[in-house]
């Protein structure tokens, strides 16, 4: 990984102009964004944040033998939006890819698809937000291109995709170039990349945002970001550590989405440290074991005098929200 690690040496910023952010002056370009439930979202959650990075739709469609109707939809998108007026906000939406069922019982999936998406596309219309909506366990830029034209042709029109399995970070540069963003949950991702079976024993740390292996992917998906200037967003529970966040902030990601509770802490992080300075720990951490890039950041961190902020692993360990949560 020596290769890549190099990679990381401070360079010019990217000239894609940042939003106004919520985040302090010293990583500015980070936003720091929502991971929320719709039937929660509420105005007062939206003012802490520059948007919403994750808005889950699932419980629209919990419990019922057939999907809500596409008015039905178009009403609930209708009230979600107007609670994050002036903010972008960006909706998972279902999984309609075939998997082992094939394509007879792929097209329902299809079709209801295209009835969130138009539900969507009319929701937006009728409140004026700054919509995208992005599809979960892509794996092949070819599916990420056929989602892409299916949101547009549904008149969305920021379409992207989740990174959630190590086929989509490996073909990041191919797959970017069909969307507008990424956002990689790296719960998933790592789950994928070491192989854990969460029904199954298995030894803790495979299953830690700090493995070389799944910090290696997400940089190859930031550096095609920054290549094609294309956003790349990060959700899940890790990005809860202040002392990852800046790490993930020196891979080239652009946004980090997550819980309400836990923005005060990784934004104060982001605000005193540089670009510079993360890039530096982002190298440090890819270069380093999994059980010793935590300390060898967390170290380098402090010799600046800065820390990482509280309520992360800079107090040591992982937060406690990555231990046993399941995947997104």
């Amino acid at each position: 990984m020596a290769h890549i690690a190099s990679r990381f040496a401070p360079a010019p910023a990217s000239p894609r102009p940042p939003r106004a952010p919520v985040s302090a002056a010293g990583n500015s370009a980070v936003r720091l964004l929502l991971d929320i439930s719709g039937d929660v979202l509420e105005p007062a959650c939206a003012d802490q944040a520059d948007g919403v990075g994750l808005l889950r739709t699932d419980f629209l469609f919990h419990g019922r033998a057939e999907p809500p109707a596409r008015e039905e939809q178009t009403a609930a998108y209708t009230r979600m939006f107007a609670a994050v007026t002036g903010r972008a906000v960006t909706v998972r939406v279902l999984n309609a890819g075939t998997g082992v069922a094939g394509p007879a019982a792929a097209r329902p999936r299809r079709a209801a698809l295209v009835d969130q998406l138009a539900a969507l596309a009319a929701a937006a219309s009728r409140t004026g937000a700054d919509v995208g909506v992005m599809a979960p366990m892509v794996s092949t830029p070819e599916e990420a291109g056929e989602f892409a034209d299916l949101a547009r042709s549904q008149g969305l029109t920021r379409a992207g995709v989740m990174v959630q399995v190590p086929a989509a970070a490996l073909l990041a540069d191919r797959l970017l170039y069909e969307v507008d963003f990424v956002t990689v949950c790296a719960t998933d991702l790592a789950r994928y990349t070491m192989a854990v079976d969460r029904a199954a024993d298995f030894p803790p740390g495979l299953l830690d945002p700090w493995q070389p292996a799944v910090l290696s992917l997400i940089g190859s998906v930031g550096l095609a970001g920054q290549s094609l200037q294309i956003p790349v967003g990060v959700c899940g529970d890790a990005v809860t550590d202040p002392l990852l966040a800046l790490v993930l902030a020196g891979l080239g990601v652009t946004s980090l989405s997550m819980a309400a509770p836990a923005l005060p802490a990784v934004r104060d992080a982001l605000g005193r440290h540089t670009p510079e300075e993360c890039r530096s720990l982002a190298g440090l951490a890819l270069g380093a074991g999994s059980a010793r890039a935590r300390e060898a950041v967390r170290a380098a961190a402090r010799s600046r005098g800065t820390g990482a902020g509280p309520g992360g692993s800079a107090a040591g360990g992982r937060p406690a929200a990555w231990r046993g949560r399941r995947a997104l």
